[in-house]
C-alpha cells in the first residue's frame, strides 16, 4: 500500500480528465445549469434525491415453491370465462368461441394470453446500478455564491489558493460543506471540492476529530450514488481521514453501520483479467481493491474493536493484522 497521506487525490483527477478530454477525445456533455441555487436561471431538478432507489412497476416472476423454480404470474380466469350448460347452440352460431369460452357477445372479455418476458428466472436486484446524483450540492451553492475562500490557482501545478489562512477556518463550518462536494463530477466543483478535502486534512490536526459526526452524512451520501468513480475518490479521502489525526479512526467506528454498507456491496468488483497487467493502476479505479485497502486501514487504526465491527457489516473481510 502505497503512502496515503502522499497521494494527490485532486491532481490525479485533474489530469486524468484533461487526458480523457485532449488527448483520447472523450465528451463529458454540458455543464448542469439545475443546481437549484440562487443563481439558476432555470428550472431545479426537483424530485432527485441522491442515492435514490427507483422502485420498477415491471411485473416480476413469482417463486413456486411445489415446482422451486419462477413462473410468470398469470390472470386468473373467472366463472364467466368457461362453456356452461346450453353454449353449444351458441358455439354452432359463431355467438361462443369453444376455446376459454371466449364470447363475442354478453360483455365478456377475452382472456389476455400471458406476455412473454425472455427466460425466467429470479428478478435482476440492480445492486451495481449507478442511483441519482443530481448537482445540489451545498459546496457548489456556496461556490457559486462566494462564500468559500477558495479559488483554482493558474499555474504548472494542480493545486488551489486559500484566500484565507487555513488554520483560522472554522472546521466546524466548512469541513462538511466540502466533504459534501466529492460527489460533484462537473469540474472546476469536483477538482475544488477534493483539493480543498486534502488541504484542510492536511493542516487540521487535532480540530478534525470534533467534526467526524458531521462528515459522516456527505459521505454516506457519496458512497449512496453507487457511482464506481465517485465510490473510488470517497474511499481514498476516507484513507486520509483516517491518517490525519490521532483517535480518528476509533472515532469512525460507532458509524461503521452508515459507511460500511455499500463497501459490502462491492467489495467482490473486481477487475479479472488473468494474467495480464493492468497499466491503471496508478489511476486507484479499482473499486474492489480500494474498498480492501480501506478497511484494512480502518482495522489498524480503528482499535480493539474495529475488526469486529467491520466482520459484522462485512462478513467476508479477513483481518490483516498478524495475531
Amino acid at each position: 500500500m502505497s503512502d496515503v497521506k502522499a497521494v494527490d487525490v485532486g491532481g490525479a483527477l485533474f489530469v486524468d480528465r484533461y487526458c480523457d478530454v485532449k488527448i483520447k477525445g472523450m465528451a463529458f456533455g454540458k455543464p448542469s445549469v439545475q443546481s437549484g441555487s440562487c443563481f439558476d436561471q432555470t428550472r431545479p431538478s426537483h424530485g432527485k434525491r441522491p442515492g435514490a432507489h427507483h422502485v420498477s412497476h415491471e411485473p416480476v416472476p413469482k417463486y413456486f415453491a411445489k415446482a422451486q423454480t419462477h413462473v410468470w404470474p398469470v390472470e386468473k380466469r373467472t366463472t364467466g370465462q368457461f362453456l356452461r350448460k346450453g353454449d353449444g347452440g351458441a358455439i354452432k352460431r359463431g355467438d361462443l368461441s369453444a376455446t376459454r369460452g371466449q364470447r363475442n357477445f354478453g360483455g365478456l372479455v377475452p382472456m389476455a394470453s400471458p406476455k412473454i418476458h425472455g427466460p425466467i428466472g429470479p428478478p435482476t436486484a440492480h445492486a451495481f446500478s449507478k442511483r441519482d446524483n443530481p448537482p445540489d450540492t451545498t459546496f457548489r451553492k456556496f461556490y457559486e455564491r462566494g462564500d468559500l475562500p477558495v479559488a483554482v490557482m493558474s499555474s504548472s501545478r494542480n493545486t488551489i489558493v486559500w484566500k484565507v489562512d487555513i488554520d483560522a477556518l472554522d472546521y466546524h463550518h466548512y469541513l462538511p460543506i466540502f466533504f459534501d462536494g466529492i460527489r460533484e463530477k462537473e469540474e472546476p466543483f469536483r477538482f475544488l471540492a477534493v483539493k480543498g478535502v486534502e488541504d484542510l486534512l492536511r493542516t487540521g490536526g487535532v480540530k478534525i476529530l470534533p467534526t467526524i459526526p458531521q462528515l459522516i452524512i456527505p459521505i454516506k451520501t457519496a458512497l449512496n450514488t453507487r457511482d464506481p468513480s465517485v465510490i473510488c475518490v470517497t474511499l481514498q479521502l476516507l484513507q486520509k481521514l483516517v491518517v490525519s489525526g490521532e483517535a480518528i479512526g476509533e472515532a469512525l467506528v460507532p458509524y461503521y453501520r452508515q459507511i460500511l454498507p455499500i463497501l459490502n456491496v462491492f467489495k467482490n468488483k473486481n477487475l479479472n483479467i488473468g494474467d495480464g497487467i493492468d497499466y491503471a493502476q496508478r489511476k486507484r479505479v479499482n473499486v474492489g481493491a480500494m474498498i480492501e485497502e480501506t478497511l484494512s486501514l480502518f482495522e489498524r487504526h480503528g482499535g480493539e474493536d474495529a475488526f469486529i465491527n467491520i466482520k459484522y457489516m462485512v462478513p467476508t473481510y479477513e483481518s490483516c493484522v498478524n495475531l
